[in-house]
């Protein structure tokens, strides 16, 4: 439940404007007090009467409102809350956000906010494919905003893709567990692997695997919010470190076992890393030159970094989860690593081409413990850890 909390709930000029009614209602059931801003372009969708009756409070649209900027309105708003959340989240206004742009009330009360933020994009595929929002996205991950979604599904444009807003049943309840959450790892120590490992063949080639790393810092980000002292290892990505989070960079699979027994102890491992399997014998010093005839490589074995943090005796977290990265019948495949590799949860997911695991923004993952296995609905990665981060605090918080 909500009772109590203070919402500020943000509606921007998207066609997904008319579910904030919804959701309006369902946050006032759980008991939430809503207090709404529309932008200009919301109040094309939905009006400010309708609002006003399901919130049972003020709407606010006006920057230069000679009566509610008196106070400085737009201040007094964003402090009075306890979260702001903005949906829907289009393009636009995930923007101006984005680049600390304050030209109407709804900006200005984010830019004037000392409060929790979280969004809920929705825009056209192509738009939330477009690398300029992917940049802003990142800026704001990087500020801790919380994003929910988007979905995949069928748009109001006709097309089909990754930008429909979360349905406001799922934005609600992201909402509780953001609140029940906050603190529930405090004092306790997180240690999270992510990405590939590059094992090098000469100075310009190596050995690698098509891990995005976005699901572990993911993780990262979700223990970090939850209070955990978070140390995140990763190997070589494009994502974001994620805000709170100590963040060490390694290369290979052996750089990256170092660095997890370095950072032991800890309460919870996490090992969310794609590990390279092999690597080469010997990486030589040149570059190795075509001669008409293709190299021969020698492989050795790569050390097992989850196997090893999870024997690894008095300094053995008291969790240690792994991750298993299967193609075609998953959970069978998954299952008997929980035995091999002495861990207490492991973690699969189907990387088979065409889920678009490995890249992707969404996972679908099975959760596998010694006496139960949970399948999870295909979900944001985001989602993925913020239920796992909670699952681990019942375990260890």
């Amino acid at each position: 439940m909500l009772d109590g909390r203070r919402i500020l709930l943000i509606i921007s000029g998207g066609i997904a404007a008319y579910k904030c009614l919804d959701l309006i209602r369902q946050l006032r059931t759980h008991g939430a007090a809503v207090r709404c801003i529309l932008t200009r372009s919301a109040t094309e969708f939905v009006t400010p009467l309708s609002v006003a009756a399901l919130s049972g409070d003020k709407v606010y649209g006006d920057l230069f409102s000679l009566t509610d900027e008196h106070d400085m309105g737009h201040i007094q708003l964003s402090r009075d809350a306890d979260l702001l959340v903005v949906v829907p989240a289009t393009a636009n206004i995930l923007a101006r956000m984005a680049q600390g742009i304050a030209d109407d009330l709804a900006t200005t009360a984010l830019l004037a906010t000392d409060k929790p933020v979280m969004v809920a994009p929705s825009m056209n595929v192509r738009m939330w494919e477009h690398e300029a929002t992917r940049a802003n996205m990142a800026v704001l991950r990087s500020r801790n905003v919380t994003v929910l979604g988007p979905d995949s599904g069928d748009m109001a444009c006709g097309e089909y893709g990754e930008g429909r807003m979360v349905e406001p049943a799922d934005i609600v309840a992201a909402i509780e567990r953001s609140f029940a959450d906050q603190g529930r790892l405090a004092g306790q120590r997180a240690l999270v692997t992510s990405g590939p490992t590059h094992e090098p063949i000469d100075p310009v080639r190596y050995i690698a695997n098509r891990s995005s790393g976005k699901q572990g810092h993911a993780i990262a980000a979700a223990l970090a919010r939850m209070g955990a002292e978070t140390i995140l290892i990763t190997g070589p990505t494009q994502e974001t470190d994620p805000p709170g989070v100590a963040v060490i960079r390694v290369e290979t699979a052996q750089q990256m076992l170092e660095a997890c027994q370095t950072a032991l102890p800890a309460d919870v491992a996490v090992c969310a890393a794609a590990v390279s399997d092999w690597r080469p014998e010997s990486a030589g010093g040149q570059k190795i030159k075509k001669n008409g005839a293709p190299p021969k490589l020698s492989l050795t074995e790569n050390p097992d970094i989850l196997k090893t943090l999870a024997t690894a005796g008095n300094g053995r977290p008291r969790l240690v989860i792994g991750f298993a990265a299967e193609t075609g019948d998953v959970i069978a495949k998954a299952k008997p690593k929980l035995l091999a590799k002495g861990c207490d949860w492991i973690v699969a997911n189907d990387v088979a081409p065409g889920t678009q695991t490995f890249g992707g923004s969404d996972n679908s993952v099975h959760l596998i413990t010694a006496d139960r296995v949970e399948s999870w609905p295909r979900m944001s990665k985001q989602a993925v850890a913020d239920q796992l981060a909670s699952l681990i605090a019942d375990a260890i918080g």
